[in-house]
């Protein structure tokens, strides 16, 4: 196996190899362009981001500054937005669904190190996926960590740590993040009445 097949499959490996450097230095310069944008070159910035992403949906908006390790590892589904500052580190996959919001400074980390110091020091180094679902919303410096995955139709409370997997229909937040509570009918009746309300106003 390559380095970067055993990186992705997430055996151990070796960052110091000339395949990965490569495909880093093109991330960097590829997120290098992207950060120094203007609000008026939105479709160069899809455009960027199409050229970074291993693959995107429609309707794809991401507020720069934007930091990734490979970004060829990253999908996103049909309307992904992420705001200032966000950071995915994709050694391994990460997987985003359809019609989901990152607030800012929201940070996914596929990376991870040994706990022995003696293979940590020697420099080899491990990921794991992550895989968020549809119709998610990450709340502010929220940081998700290796091996997540993050069910469908979730609301993740801002500052939380995400440690373990999620399930569906949830609010979750915390430092380990933990269920709060399911999402229920009484959440969607009071903010279809809200949108109304919008609506009859307008």
């Amino acid at each position: 196996m390559t380095e970067k097949e055993r990186m992705l499959s997430g055996k151990l490996y070796s960052a110091n190899d000339s395949e990965l450097k490569a495909n880093a230095k093109k991330s960097r310069m590829l997120t290098r362009l992207f950060n120094n944008t203007t609000e008026e070159q939105k479709e160069y910035r899809v455009e960027l981001l199409k050229n970074l992403f291993e693959k995107t949906g429609e309707n794809l908006y991401v507020e720069p500054p934007f930091r990734c390790d490979y970004g060829s590892n990253i999908s996103v589904g049909n309307n992904f937005y992420a705001n200032f500052d966000c950071i995915i580190l994709d050694v391994c996959k990460v997987d985003i669904g359809e019609n989901v919001m990152f607030a800012p400074r929201v940070c996914i980390y596929t990376a991870a190190h040994p706990i022995d110091v003696d293979v940590r020091n020697s420099g080899l180094e491990f990921g794991k996926p992550v895989k968020i679902g549809n119709n998610v919303w990450i709340g502010g410096s929220t940081v998700i960590n290796p091996g997540v995955t993050i069910g469908n139709n979730v609301v993740i409370g801002s500052g939380s740590v995400v440690t373990k997997d999620i399930p569906d229909n949830v609010i979750a937040v915390g430092n380990p993040c933990r269920v709060l509570r399911e999402i229920t009918k009484e959440d969607k009746i009071y903010w279809e009445r809200q949108k109304e309300e919008y609506y009859s106003n307008i």
